[in-house]
Protein backbone atom coordinates (compact mmCIF):
# COMPACT_ATOMS: atom_id res chain seq x y z
CA UNK A 1 0.00 0.00 0.00
CA UNK A 2 1.22 3.62 -1.02
CA UNK A 3 1.59 6.20 1.28
CA UNK A 4 -0.43 8.40 -0.61
CA UNK A 5 -3.43 5.59 -0.24
CA UNK A 6 -2.71 5.33 3.51
CA UNK A 7 -2.97 8.81 4.03
CA UNK A 8 -6.40 8.54 2.50
CA UNK A 9 -7.83 5.38 3.92
CA UNK A 10 -6.87 7.21 7.84
CA UNK A 11 -8.21 10.47 6.57
CA UNK A 12 -11.81 8.85 6.58
CA UNK A 13 -10.95 8.51 9.99
CA UNK A 14 -10.13 11.54 10.63
CA UNK A 15 -13.98 12.68 10.46
CA UNK A 16 -14.63 10.17 13.31
CA UNK A 17 -12.14 11.45 15.38
CA UNK A 18 -13.64 15.04 15.00
CA UNK A 19 -16.92 14.01 15.91
CA UNK A 20 -15.64 12.59 19.06
CA UNK A 21 -13.85 15.58 20.01
CA UNK A 22 -16.74 17.87 19.40
CA UNK A 23 -19.48 16.26 20.78
CA UNK A 24 -17.65 15.57 24.02
CA UNK A 25 -16.71 19.37 24.25
CA UNK A 26 -20.30 20.03 23.67
CA UNK A 27 -21.62 18.07 26.33
CA UNK A 28 -19.03 17.68 28.90
CA UNK A 29 -18.48 21.75 29.09
CA UNK A 30 -21.69 22.11 30.80
CA UNK A 31 -22.40 18.92 32.25
CA UNK A 32 -19.37 20.04 33.86
CA UNK A 33 -20.83 23.23 35.37
CA UNK A 34 -23.53 21.52 36.43
CA UNK A 35 -21.39 18.70 38.40
CA UNK A 36 -19.51 21.37 40.04
CA UNK A 37 -22.04 23.27 41.34
CA UNK A 38 -23.72 19.93 42.40
CA UNK A 39 -20.21 19.41 44.24
CA UNK A 40 -20.20 22.81 46.32
CA UNK A 41 -23.87 22.71 47.11
CA UNK A 42 -24.58 23.01 50.87
CA UNK A 43 -26.56 20.21 51.16
CA UNK A 44 -23.82 17.80 52.45
CA UNK A 45 -25.86 14.62 51.28
CA UNK A 46 -25.46 15.91 47.43
CA UNK A 47 -22.14 17.49 47.74
CA UNK A 48 -20.68 14.16 48.96
CA UNK A 49 -22.28 11.88 46.31
CA UNK A 50 -21.10 14.26 44.13
CA UNK A 51 -17.49 14.28 45.08
CA UNK A 52 -17.70 10.15 45.05
CA UNK A 53 -18.55 10.08 41.61
CA UNK A 54 -15.76 12.43 40.64
CA UNK A 55 -13.43 10.67 42.55
CA UNK A 56 -14.88 7.20 40.80
CA UNK A 57 -14.84 8.90 37.08
CA UNK A 58 -11.06 10.54 37.51
CA UNK A 59 -9.56 7.48 39.34
CA UNK A 60 -10.57 4.77 37.20
CA UNK A 61 -9.20 4.28 33.29
CA UNK A 62 -11.34 5.88 30.13
CA UNK A 63 -10.80 2.76 28.68
CA UNK A 64 -12.67 1.06 31.23
CA UNK A 65 -15.41 3.27 31.39
CA UNK A 66 -15.67 3.22 27.65
CA UNK A 67 -16.08 -0.64 27.95
CA UNK A 68 -18.67 -0.10 30.45
CA UNK A 69 -20.70 2.62 28.70
CA UNK A 70 -20.25 0.13 25.78
CA UNK A 71 -21.17 -3.14 26.99
CA UNK A 72 -22.40 -2.83 30.21
CA UNK A 73 -25.97 -2.44 29.11
CA UNK A 74 -25.54 -5.92 27.24
CA UNK A 75 -23.98 -7.87 30.24
CA UNK A 76 -25.97 -6.04 32.88
CA UNK A 77 -29.38 -6.16 31.32
CA UNK A 78 -29.45 -8.11 28.43
CA UNK A 79 -29.87 -5.16 26.27
CA UNK A 80 -28.65 -5.07 22.41
CA UNK A 81 -25.13 -3.63 22.08
CA UNK A 82 -25.90 0.42 20.34
CA UNK A 83 -24.78 -0.32 16.45
CA UNK A 84 -23.86 3.47 16.38
CA UNK A 85 -20.80 3.19 18.74
CA UNK A 86 -20.39 6.83 18.58
CA UNK A 87 -23.39 7.48 21.16
CA UNK A 88 -21.66 5.03 23.58
CA UNK A 89 -17.99 6.33 23.21
CA UNK A 90 -19.48 10.26 23.12
CA UNK A 91 -21.17 9.33 26.35
CA UNK A 92 -18.26 7.71 28.09
CA UNK A 93 -16.03 10.39 26.94
CA UNK A 94 -18.09 13.32 27.73
CA UNK A 95 -18.96 11.94 31.42
CA UNK A 96 -14.98 11.63 31.96
CA UNK A 97 -14.19 14.94 30.88
CA UNK A 98 -17.04 16.81 32.85
CA UNK A 99 -15.68 14.98 35.57
CA UNK A 100 -12.20 16.79 34.98
CA UNK A 101 -14.22 20.13 33.54
CA UNK A 102 -16.18 19.98 36.95
CA UNK A 103 -12.94 20.37 39.29
CA UNK A 104 -11.61 22.77 37.05
CA UNK A 105 -14.90 25.00 37.44
CA UNK A 106 -14.83 24.62 41.19
CA UNK A 107 -11.49 26.03 41.65
CA UNK A 108 -12.10 28.97 38.92
CA UNK A 109 -15.83 29.82 41.31
CA UNK A 110 -14.02 29.51 44.88
CA UNK A 111 -11.03 31.78 43.77
CA UNK A 112 -13.44 34.63 43.66
CA UNK A 113 -12.91 36.77 46.79
CA UNK A 114 -15.95 36.67 48.48
CA UNK A 115 -16.08 40.48 48.31
CA UNK A 116 -17.93 40.29 44.99
CA UNK A 117 -20.97 38.18 46.16
CA UNK A 118 -21.26 40.66 49.03
CA UNK A 119 -21.02 44.07 46.39
CA UNK A 120 -23.48 42.46 43.79
CA UNK A 121 -25.68 41.89 46.49
CA UNK A 122 -25.55 45.16 48.09
CA UNK A 123 -26.01 46.94 44.25
CA UNK A 124 -29.41 44.14 43.93
CA UNK A 125 -28.03 41.75 41.84
CA UNK A 126 -30.12 38.47 42.46
CA UNK A 127 -27.68 35.22 42.97
CA UNK A 128 -28.36 34.15 39.18
CA UNK A 129 -27.30 37.24 38.22
CA UNK A 130 -24.35 37.52 39.91
CA UNK A 131 -23.03 34.85 38.89
CA UNK A 132 -23.89 34.92 35.00
CA UNK A 133 -22.61 38.40 34.90
CA UNK A 134 -19.89 39.25 37.36
CA UNK A 135 -18.30 36.09 39.01
CA UNK A 136 -18.55 33.37 35.34
CA UNK A 137 -16.52 35.64 33.52
CA UNK A 138 -14.10 35.81 35.67
CA UNK A 139 -13.76 32.04 36.35
CA UNK A 140 -13.61 32.18 32.16
CA UNK A 141 -10.85 33.99 32.41
CA UNK A 142 -8.89 32.15 34.86
CA UNK A 143 -9.70 28.49 33.85
CA UNK A 144 -8.60 28.89 30.17
CA UNK A 145 -5.13 27.34 30.61
CA UNK A 146 -6.71 24.46 32.64
CA UNK A 147 -9.46 23.87 30.18
CA UNK A 148 -6.96 24.30 27.42
CA UNK A 149 -4.90 21.63 28.59
CA UNK A 150 -7.83 18.93 29.15
CA UNK A 151 -8.87 20.01 25.64
CA UNK A 152 -5.17 19.22 24.04
CA UNK A 153 -5.49 15.81 25.92
CA UNK A 154 -8.74 15.14 24.57
CA UNK A 155 -7.70 15.30 21.07
CA UNK A 156 -5.19 12.42 22.06
CA UNK A 157 -7.64 10.19 24.24
CA UNK A 158 -10.18 9.67 21.18
CA UNK A 159 -7.77 7.12 20.55
CA UNK A 160 -8.78 5.15 22.93
CA UNK A 161 -12.27 4.70 20.78
CA UNK A 162 -10.59 1.59 18.99
CA UNK A 163 -10.94 -0.22 22.71
CA UNK A 164 -14.43 -0.05 21.29
CA UNK A 165 -14.16 -1.48 17.89
CA UNK A 166 -15.01 2.44 16.40
CA UNK A 167 -13.82 3.12 13.66
CA UNK A 168 -11.33 6.63 13.82
CA UNK A 169 -8.70 6.91 12.84
CA UNK A 170 -6.13 5.16 15.39
CA UNK A 171 -8.17 2.00 14.99
CA UNK A 172 -8.17 2.17 11.07
CA UNK A 173 -4.03 2.85 11.13
CA UNK A 174 -4.10 -0.53 13.47
CA UNK A 175 -5.73 -2.21 11.00
CA UNK A 176 -3.60 -1.22 7.91
CA UNK A 177 -0.21 -1.66 10.60
CA UNK A 178 -1.44 -5.31 11.11
CA UNK A 179 -2.64 -5.98 7.32
CA UNK A 180 0.44 -4.36 6.31
CA UNK A 181 3.15 -5.53 9.23
CA UNK A 182 4.55 -2.15 8.99
CA UNK A 183 4.95 0.92 11.57
CA UNK A 184 3.92 3.75 9.29
CA UNK A 185 0.22 3.96 9.40
CA UNK A 186 0.99 4.77 13.49
CA UNK A 187 3.85 7.55 12.20
CA UNK A 188 1.28 8.71 10.04
CA UNK A 189 -1.03 8.59 12.81
CA UNK A 190 1.48 10.73 14.73
CA UNK A 191 1.50 13.00 12.28
CA UNK A 192 -2.56 13.85 12.15
CA UNK A 193 -2.92 14.22 15.51
CA UNK A 194 -0.24 16.40 16.29
CA UNK A 195 -1.68 19.05 13.23
CA UNK A 196 -4.69 17.86 14.92
CA UNK A 197 -3.37 19.80 18.13
CA UNK A 198 -1.69 21.95 16.62
CA UNK A 199 -4.53 23.51 15.61
CA UNK A 200 -6.23 23.35 18.66
CA UNK A 201 -3.87 24.79 20.11
CA UNK A 202 -3.65 28.07 18.50
CA UNK A 203 -7.46 28.59 18.46
CA UNK A 204 -7.31 28.12 22.32
CA UNK A 205 -4.04 30.15 22.41
CA UNK A 206 -6.32 33.16 20.69
CA UNK A 207 -9.32 32.61 23.02
CA UNK A 208 -6.78 32.95 26.24
CA UNK A 209 -5.17 36.29 24.36
CA UNK A 210 -8.80 38.06 23.62
CA UNK A 211 -9.45 36.98 27.02
CA UNK A 212 -6.60 38.91 28.59
CA UNK A 213 -8.18 42.16 28.44
CA UNK A 214 -5.91 43.60 31.43
CA UNK A 215 -2.75 43.57 29.64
Amino acid sequence: MSLLTMIVKMSEGLGKTCAIFFLTLLFSLPLGMIVALLRMSKSKIVSTLTRAVITVLRGTPLMLQLLAVTYGPYYLFGAGVARNKLIPVVIAFAINYAAYFAEIYRGGIESIPVGQYEAAEVLGYTKFQTFMRIILPQVIKRIMPSITNEVVTLVKDTSMAFTVSYQEMFTIGKQIANSQTSFLPFIVAGVFYYLFNAIVDYVMGRIEKRLDYYR
